[in-house]
C-alpha cells in the first residue's frame, strides 16, 4: 500500500518541495506489498505464456502493427 500523502493542494505541494529539496526525506515506495508482487509477477507470466503460444509469423504482424501505431504521425 503506498503512503498517504495530504490531499489539500497546499500541504502537497509544501511536502513535494521538501523532499525535492532534501529538507524531509522521500517517502519510499513499499516493495514487498503482497498486491504489487501478485501484479508483478501476473503480468509478466502472462506475457511469457502468450509469447510463447504465438507463432513467429504472428509475433512479427502484432510488431509490425505497434510500430505503425507508435511512429503513425496524423496529417493536419
Amino acid at each position: 500500500m503506498r503512503p498517504k500523502r495530504p490531499r489539500d493542494p497546499f500541504q502537497l505541494a509544501y511536502q513535494v518541495f521538501q523532499e525535492a529539496s532534501g529538507q524531509a526525506p522521500p517517502q519510499p515506495l513499499p516493495e514487498n506489498d503482497p498486491a504489487t508482487v501478485a501484479k508483478r509477477k501476473g503480468g509478466a507470466k502472462g506475457g511469457e505464456r502468450r509469447a510463447s503460444k504465438l507463432t513467429p509469423e504472428r509475433r512479427r504482424e502484432i510488431a509490425q502493427k505497434a510500430a505503425a501505431k507508435r511512429w503513425h504521425k496524423p496529417s493536419p
